[in-house]
């Protein structure tokens, strides 16, 4: 996909209107993929969500890779977490780490270091 495209996607993620629903996200998704997105393409989704901080959108990115049997990697799951260090849900990127774990997705560097930030930023490091 074009980066034009990834953008025009991204820009319409981001402009549904709150309280935001995942079936949006996931009609969404299903209009600019019916094919399914290739990895590459998810990555970069993910990754201009992280850097919009919008985590809900994010999760629900996530979800409906999970729902359409998509390929989820490292690098859509460290955007995710990223995405939570940015907003201070600490609680959530432990519990997408345990996730990657569970289903056998590679844990590294930047994964561990994208669970820390959340806790560090989650103020959780005093504890």
């Amino acid at each position: 996909m074009e980066a034009n495209s990834i953008q025009t996607v991204l820009r319409t993620l981001l402009s549904l209107k709150s309280p935001l629903q995942a079936n949006q996200v996931f009609a969404t998704l299903d209009c600019a993929f019916p094919e399914g997105p290739d990895p590459c393409t998810s990555t970069r989704i993910l990754s201009g969500l992280a850097k919009k901080r919008a985590l809900k959108i994010s999760l629900d990115v996530l979800s409906w890779h999970k729902l359409n049997s998509y390929e989820l990697n490292s690098y859509h799951y460290n955007a995710v977490t990223d995405a939570c260090a940015q907003t201070g849900m600490w609680t959530q990127a432990l519990q997408l780490f345990r996730e990657m774990a569970e289903s056998k997705v590679e844990l590294d560097a930047i994964t561990y270091n994208a669970a820390i930030s959340a806790c560090e930023k989650g103020a959780m490091w005093k504890k």
